[in-house]
């Protein structure tokens, strides 16, 4: 019945896939409303047709890779049964107390083993941002609009939501006279991202065409690529971002599929006049009709004080992953575009997700402009950059007229104090 709720994140026309542990096992699940389907549960009792029995088979897994690695058609097929299985008068009904697990008794984990992590820059509006502060007369280098701009992050500390992070130390210089020192950073952040997990990999020295790189996507997920930018400004030239990214990323749990997405498709965004077509190999041609997607993106920030005073959470961003200037497609072909082999379970990440106005501005850095433009909140308290104990919540839906709302769960995570050294 929650399912059914107005605003329900999770109703039959979703459907993500995420892993809990629940009942003394570890297994894929996929949500319907402030439930749980145990796939597993549902597969022995005969539930799941018969073809989707070897997606049902990969579900004993404690991880969604094997369902991952057995492409669009077995996710399709598994999802499709599920729909069945739960829709009113299906037969799931007199089974229910077996198949179903509430929510809140179940663990939620990563949802894959991240074997790699990329973690791409594709927001134009986060790239000018930031660029204006460091470079105010050349804001973008000359290879963004040819060249979907990543880095590898670290998998290994890939967190699920509601882990707290611990605040990082490192090396940091604000004075360019002095040599650096090493402490807690002082300037910690939050990046407001999509994840799109790899389905089926492709053969090293192969690239994937456009056309072809959503049949490697499985789905996608919210992440938050938690920031220290003291020593990111400190150790990014030459070679870019390394520790103060790598303490801690948080994703979602639950992973919304390409099919539960297709309603809420949207043209990939216009390039501006005078700016160069993609080329060849990232060109998607008339696919660029579809290759965006509508998903409205939130930030919301709580402090130790606003939570003793039962006060609202403060909204602090609201934009749209619309707006990107890569997209998901152009991820794919452009990682793979030299050979380089995705495998089922790989992260790519999209980098800030921003807009042209300043409330849809997805870090803090952005946001309150390197600090200059600070928030005050409803206690009073003022932030430019995170403080102990502050729980950000980033929040995703799709709707539009005539469909239903679907939505991703919340990417939850609070900051806690440095280790002492």
């Amino acid at each position: 019945a929650s399912a059914n709720q107005p605003g329900a994140e999770f109703p039959i026309q979703n459907l993500p896939f995420g892993v809990f542990r629940a009942r003394g096992a570890t297994r894929v699940g996929i949500a319907i409303g402030d439930q749980v389907l145990d796939v597993v549960a549902a597969h022995a009792l005969g539930l799941i047709a018969p073809d989707a029995h070897d997606a049902a088979r990969a579900c004993h897994a404690d991880a969604l890779n094997a369902l991952m690695a057995l492409g669009p058609h077995a996710r399709r097929a598994l999802r499709a049964a599920a729909s069945e299985l739960l829709r009113e008068g299906g037969a799931g009904e007199a089974h229910a107390a077996h198949v179903l697990v509430p929510m809140r008794e179940a663990e939620l984990l990563v949802p894959a083993r991240i074997g790699d992590y990329t973690d791409f820059y594709a927001s134009i509006h986060h790239a000018t941002n930031i660029g204006s502060m460091f470079r105010p007369d050349n804001p973008l280098l000359p290879n963004y609009k040819y060249v979907p701009i990543g880095y590898h992050g670290r998998a290994s500390s890939i967190v699920v939501s509601g882990t707290d992070v611990r605040r990082p130390r490192g090396q940091t210089r604000d004075d360019a006279q002095r040599p650096p020192v090493f402490g807690p950073s002082r300037r910690m952040d939050y990046e407001l991202e999509v994840g799109a997990f790899i389905g089926a990999g492709n053969g090293l020295g192969t690239a994937v065409p456009i056309g072809e790189a959503e049949q490697h996507v499985f789905g996608l997920c919210l992440v938050n690529d938690w920031s220290a930018r003291d020593i990111q400004t400190w150790e990014y030239q030459p070679l870019g971002p390394f520790l103060a990214k790598n303490f801690a990323t948080t994703v979602s749990p639950w992973v919304v599929t390409l099919d539960a997405l297709a309603p809420f498709r949207v043209p990939a965004t216009p390039r501006p006049e005078g700016d160069p077509r993609p080329l060849p190999h990232l060109d998607q041609g008339t696919d660029a009709a579809t290759a965006g997607f509508g998903i409205t993106l939130e930030v919301w920030l709580t402090t130790a004080r606003m939570r003793a005073d039962n006060a609202a959470p403060f909204l602090v961003s609201r934009g749209s992953f619309a707006d990107m200037y890569w997209t998901v497609s152009q991820f794919v072909a452009h990682h793979t575009s030299n050979g380089c082999n995705l495998q089922p379970g790989d992260l790519l990440a999209s980098g800030t997700v921003s807009g042209p106005a300043k409330e849809s501005r997805g870090c803090l850095q952005e946001r309150t402009w390197k600090g200059t433009e600070p928030l005050t909140l409803p206690t009073g308290e003022v932030r430019t950059y995170l403080e102990d104990g502050d729980e950000v919540v980033m929040r995703g839906w799709c709707e539009a007229p005539g469909r239903t709302r679907i939505g991703f769960g919340e990417c939850r995570g609070t900051l806690t104090p440095a280790l002492a050294g």
